[in-house]
């Protein structure tokens, strides 16, 4: 059976601002001042409404990750975006990659303590012969 689903084109710009931003968490006003300071750059439709594409999220969510997780100013990203194109490769992928392994191992590492702990702390475990 083959599947009658459309691959959709993730340049094609069809989220308005309210959407894209209830999509990254984020008010519209933070995508608005993404676009000001050159980091992202929606479609406008004629009468001049932000339309975001599929990669205008995913770039919205680079920046999230980085302005959150990474400390990096937006300064900094536009400079990491400007590499990334010159060079053409993916630096915030390898960044993010690096994020979520790091993350995965610590919050595995804090359950594997706190249920080690947790154990040894119970009141339920008798220890006959006390």
């Amino acid at each position: 059976m083959t599947s009658d689903r459309i691959e959709r084109d993730p340049r094609r710009p069809v989220y308005v601002i309210s959407v894209a931003a209830s999509i990254v968490a984020a008010h519209p006003r933070t995508l608005r001042i993404y676009e000001d300071e050159g980091l992202i750059c929606p479609a406008r439709t004629p009468t001049n409404i932000r339309l975001y594409s599929d990669e205008d999220i995913r770039r919205i969510t680079w920046i999230r990750h980085l302005t959150r997780e990474r400390g990096v100013n937006l300064a900094g990203i536009r400079l990491l975006f400007e590499l990334e194109e010159r060079l053409g490769t993916r630096i915030l992928e390898a960044l993010y990659d690096e994020s979520t392994r790091r993350r995965a191992a610590e919050e595995a590492a804090r359950e594997g303590s706190s249920a080690t702990g947790s154990a040894a702390a119970d009141p339920a475990v008798s220890h006959q012969g006390d």
